[in-house]
């Protein structure tokens, strides 16, 4: 065993201490990919808050964004941060952990335990790298499938989740319509846009064409394309925010200085904002799983398995929907979620949808939004309800 394959080893064992609780699945239980290749062996990795109660009823799993993580409501183990929607689920909270039996799993392909490119390949004994087969969607949730059955929970009270989260939310309806009493996709859209496809292909370039990605195989060599990870991120970071939230907080406000300098140093504080956010992404997140999860998002079209036909990804569906968007973003624009309840609506579904207003674009779900909250408690207290009417909830 050579010296490259024992470092990688070791900072397996650290990741699997550092990242517990995980499911693992052997190579007897291998997932089949929408790529076709079985995936085995499978870790993931995942978080839980609150009791599960007696007949496993009030079950909530909680998807994560494109660069989340099952740290979802405590402390990141790496960055020493509160979890990235601890405004949300807590004791008292809208999804209110004296009451639910929260989950939060790490998407397989990601880099925060589950299984991913900078797994242990068994075949090799080295990093998978680009050797991992291509995900998509539908087998993040299919993988979350095992997990929640694993736990032994029939049917989730609610899924939820926001703009890659909301995508899943989307599939485990499509997909899993018996395993899922209610849905909340927020911030989210049927299909990915050829603009945010754009988006995601300038920040796969910049990676790529950093000397250190070398072909992806940076992880046996003991290199890292941060600079490239850095711009990718600073390039995605503005389409998180809206125009009238960066002027604003920054407007033309200049760095630490009087006159603006003539170089091309951090002039403006929106320069100096960005260049934080790429340097310290890096610090937690791998270059190698933000081209895998942002190429499983480009491919996914909850109507390619239905004819082109959103409502028929619903037909028939008893899951219980609330679609919610907000005016100032333009990433996944009001217009993507009112396709999503119009299809609902034609397939006869149980559907709300709330735009909420605000300025903070895309990211206003991650952040202090008293009409999310309320809008979030009361649907989950008409369905707990209606579960209750129905279940003994």
């Amino acid at each position: 065993m050579n010296s490259t394959t024992e470092k990688w080893e070791k900072e397996q064992r650290q990741v699997e201490l550092r990242f517990e609780p995980l499911m693992r699945f052997g190579m007897d239980a291998p997932l089949l990919l929408d790529c076709g290749v079985e995936l085995a062996p499978l870790e993931i990795a995942y978080q839980t808050y609150g009791v599960l109660n007696q007949d496993k009823s009030n079950a909530i799993l909680v998807c994560h964004a494109l660069t989340g993580d099952q740290y979802v409501a405590s402390t990141h183990p790496v960055t020493g941060r509160p979890g990235w929607w601890n405004t949300i689920i807590g004791p008292g909270r809208p999804v209110d952990t004296n009451r639910y039996f929260i989950i939060c799993a790490n998407v397989i392909g990601g880099c925060i335990g589950s299984t991913g490119p900078t797994s242990l390949n068994p075949a090799t004994g080295k990093p998978y790298g680009l050797s991992f087969p291509v995900i998509t969607i539908g087998d993040m949730v299919n993988a979350q499938a095992r997990l929640v059955d694993a736990l032994g929970i029939a049917q989730l009270f609610c899924v939820i989740g926001g703009s890659m989260g909301g995508m899943q939310v989307l599939q485990w309806a499509a997909a899993y319509p018996e395993k899922v009493f209610s849905a909340v996709p927020i911030a989210t859209a049927a299909w990915h846009s050829a603009q945010n496809i754009a988006f995601h292909e300038v920040g796969r370039q910049a990676i790529m064409a950093d000397p250190e990605w070398c072909g992806g195989d940076y992880p046996n060599q003991l290199r890292r394309p941060e600079k490239g990870l850095a711009v990718a991120r600073m390039a995605a970071h503005i389409t998180y925010l809206s125009e009238a939230a960066l002027h604003e907080k920054f407007g033309r406000n200049l760095q630490d200085r009087e006159k603006i300098g003539f170089g091309f140093d951090a002039d403006f504080q929106v320069e100096s904002y960005l260049r934080h956010q790429g340097s310290a992404f890096v610090d937690r997140f791998d270059a190698n799983s933000y081209l895998y999860l942002t190429r499983a998002m480009d491919y996914f079209d909850l109507t390619a398995e239905y004819g082109d036909v959103l409502a028929d990804a619903f037909r028939g569906t008893q899951t219980r929907f609330c679609l919610i968007s907000f005016t100032s973003d333009w990433l996944f624009p009001t217009s993507e979620s009112r396709d999503i309840v119009q299809a609902l609506n034609a397939s006869a579904a149980n559907v709300s949808f709330v735009e909420i207003e605000t300025q903070k674009g895309h990211d206003a779900f991650l952040l202090e939004e008293p009409e999310l909250f309320a809008t979030l408690t009361g649907f989950l207290n008409a369905a707990a309800q209606k579960r209750c009417l129905k279940n003994g909830f």
